[in-house]
């Protein structure tokens, strides 16, 4: 990516390079000024479609084996978790395309195949390896803020058509990983290893995909935490170092792992009560949106589909809060639903709710996995169930940390924070009121850091003070207008 940084000094532009085709901010700015840069590989994309193709085929041949061995409960429950997400896919990816108003009947006919992510992975490589064999003019230009150092430095760029078309790829293929991951992977893992402690036995392609699948929930709850920030921040250009995946992959990895270990263990001791934990799971979290929604007495966003009638605009908000519902069953969404937000989605953070999230489902597993222990069958006899129990609670407790570490130091917009998770430890520590040893009051200390925070500052244009002025200077009065969906995704790490 070609940058040029522009500084203006006492009337005088420096480092810049004439070559370049740069433009300046009226005032005294900073502008980061980006070309046309090249595109990135696809490989958000590649590794989604790997998934989808690997669990699909790994469950066929899982079901060929249970049909061999006449298990029809196995066998049914499998067959219904692979199918279901993967139509769910077909749908979704034509539905974003808009594949139904065009003549496409090979590709459509692909989708009825159950194929759709494969031909949309081929159609994604062409449009990759053809942009860089030939230049194309321009079709929109993005600007976004770039925080250095806790200044914004306002960005814009030019994006091609080749860009625009695979950002569209992108965005197609973040929505199905996140369906195939909580639709159909998180319920099959769930089943597999259930059926792996009743049957005593574990088969080597159960084992395959229970690792697979075990992979695909930890990739879609991580695309959920990025399109989370991204949407919240729009604005700013977000982009998450490696560190920071490796953070969240740990993260989400420990809270999902041990919610489903915790919910197979309730269920073989306990087995028709666990329906009704599901249950309640679910029906909670898919009405709590609508009840939210009532309550506040607003109007349904017109922008779902312009074409679809009152019902069906229902019948794409219930499919879509069923989804909500799922991801928040096994783990945190990281959004929260407003149906009357043109993108559906809920811009400020509630830390309260993150908080109440987190001790409800901590003391909901440490329930789970109290009543399994009383109520063990047999089959652990062999097994130390007070340390298997500990171990589980110790692994929520450590995703818990890691939660805390990526706010405190791996979130790409923790600068925009007020208060940082040091700070609101060592309130609740040691509050301003609470008095020491001598009878006087105990000063807080100086944070050592200003990384993440738990507060948000409020939402108000970012004031930053310009470095030849002393006073602060609106960077986002000229930011406003807001990019289309696909030109978002374009800053995204692949």
């Amino acid at each position: 990516m070609c940058e040029v940084t522009m500084e203006e000094q006492d009337g005088e532009i420096s480092d810049i390079d004439p070559q370049d085709d740069c433009s300046v901010l009226d005032g005294n700015r900073v502008m980061l000024v980006v070309n046309h840069s090249r595109i990135q590989p696809p490989f958000s994309v590649l590794l989604a479609t790997a998934l989808y193709c690997a669990e699909f085929v790994t469950a066929a041949v899982l079901c060929a084996m249970y049909r061999r061995t006449d298990d029809v409960i196995w066998l049914s429950f499998t067959i219904a978790f692979m199918l279901l997400p993967a139509l769910l896919i077909q749908l979704a990816l034509t539905f974003i395309h808009r594949d139904l108003g065009r003549d496409r009947p090979l590709v459509l006919f692909l989708h009825l195949l159950l194929l759709g992510p494969v031909i949309r992975c081929f159609e994604a490589l062409v449009i990759y390896f053809k942009s860089n064999k030939m230049e194309e003019p321009y079709v929109t230009i993005s600007r976004k803020i770039h925080l250095t150092k806790g200044q914004g430095i306002p960005m814009e760029w030019e994006i091609g058509q080749s860009e625009r078309n695979l950002a569209s790829h992108r965005n197609a293929f973040k929505r199905t990983t996140v369906i195939q991951a909580f639709l159909g992977s998180a319920p099959q893992l769930t089943l597999q290893l259930y059926a792996t402690i009743q049957e005593k036995y574990l088969p080597p392609v159960r084992l395959v995909l229970m690792i697979i699948t075990l992979i695909s929930v930890t990739y879609g709850a991580v695309v959920c935490s990025v399109l989370a920030i991204q949407i919240r921040y729009d604005n700013y250009k977000v982009r998450l170092r490696p560190f920071s995946y490796l953070c969240m992959i740990v993260w989400r990895g420990l809270e999902i792992a041990t919610r489903i270990t915790a919910l197979v263990l309730f269920s073989t001791a306990l087995t028709h009560w666990v329906i009704l934990v599901s249950m309640v799971n679910l029906l909670f979290f898919f009405f709590l949106p609508w009840v939210e929604f009532w309550v506040r007495k607003g109007s349904l966003t017109d922008d779902v589909e312009k074409n679809f009638s009152k019902l069906g605009t229902m019948v794409v908000l219930s499919m879509f809060t069923l989804l909500y519902a799922c991801i928040n069953t096994f783990c945190w969404s990281a959004v929260q639903l407003d149906f009357s937000h043109r993108e559906l989605i809920e811009k400020k953070q509630q830390w309260d709710r993150l908080a109440m999230y987190y001790a409800g489902r901590f003391v909901e597993n440490f329930l789970l996995v109290t009543l399994w222990y009383f109520f063990k069958s047999d089959f652990y006899e062999y097994v130390c169930a007070p340390l298997l129990a500990v171990q589980l609670l110790i692994c929520y407790s450590l995703a818990l940390l890691f939660m805390l570490l990526f706010y405190q130091f791996c979130h790409p917009c923790r600068r925009l924070f007020k208060y940082n998770v040091h700070d609101c430890m060592h309130c609740v520590c040691f509050r301003p009121g609470r008095r020491g040893a001598g009878g006087g009051r105990r000063k807080m200390a100086p944070s050592y850091s200003t990384a993440a925070t738990m507060v948000l500052v409020p939402e108000e244009p970012l004031e930053l003070l310009d470095p030849h002025s002393s006073h602060p200077a609106d960077l986002t009065s000229p930011l406003r207008e807001r990019e289309t969906d696909m030109v978002d995704e374009i800053m995204e790490a692949p």
